[in-house]
């Protein structure tokens, strides 16, 4: 059993999704409304989102680094609703353990300090740790709705987070915000990046609503079988 997965994402007509550059040329507020309306409680971001949304500036540095090394998990709080971030080797520092209603609870793998772990433990912050070598997603997933009650979950960036779940086989639909503007500047990641494959076949999507919501305009997906 793993949630129901979507993976939610605004972006410039060329499909780059720097958060700087999206404020600028998105409308309103269409991303937040659009993503109440998918009646996702919980969502998930990748390291570097987070760092940039949720986490202190100072990394966290484990005097102790040895490993955790087994698949764990630590419910601090049962909550409805939960800030998910991926942290493989365990690098973020927290000052909180709810953001905007959302109690928070961090995803390793089991190679990441027990030190690590423990410090979240201490501050009240839920945690999972999972795979030998780099997060099991899949087992992740399972873990969310079985031991943490998660029954849909809103997966929101980067783009390397995105493609990683693509990648896994874990998404369940793609909701997919094109607003009036164009990056264009090279290296900025897409809204699904990172895949190694370079023969890996494309993805193919079936549309299931399109909407407009000012300038901007959003698409719901459903995958091929």
């Amino acid at each position: 059993m793993k949630p129901y997965v979507i993976c939610h994402m605004i972006a410039s007509v060329d499909g780059r999704i720097d958060c700087d550059m999206t404020e600028q040329i998105e409308g309103g507020n269409e991303y937040y409304e659009a993503l109440e309306a998918l009646a996702c409680p919980s969502m998930l971001m990748g390291r570097v989102t987070m760092q940039m949304h949720y986490a202190l500036p100072e990394p966290f540095a484990a005097h102790d680094t040895t490993p955790i090394g087994r698949e764990a998990f630590h419910v601090a709080n049962k909550a409805d609703a939960y800030c998910i971030g991926i942290d493989t080797h365990g690098k973020l520092q927290w000052g909180e353990n709810v953001f905007d209603g959302q109690a928070l609870l961090i995803i390793t793998d089991e190679a990441c300090p027990k030190a690590y772990h423990d410090r979240l433990t201490e501050q009240g912050i839920s945690w999972i740790a999972v795979g030998k070598n780099g997060i099991n997603l899949a087992r992740a997933m399972e873990l969310l709705a079985e031991e943490f009650g998660v029954g849909r979950l809103a997966i929101t960036g980067g783009g390397h987070i995105n493609g990683a779940f693509l990648e896994a086989g874990l998404l369940d639909e793609v909701s997919f915000m094109v607003a009036p503007g164009i990056d264009g500047r090279a290296g900025m990641a897409a809204v699904f990046d990172g895949i190694a494959d370079k023969n890996r076949p494309a993805t193919q999507l079936r549309l299931e609503s399109v909407k407009q919501l000012g300038e901007t305009v959003w698409m719901r997906y459903k995958f091929k079988n």
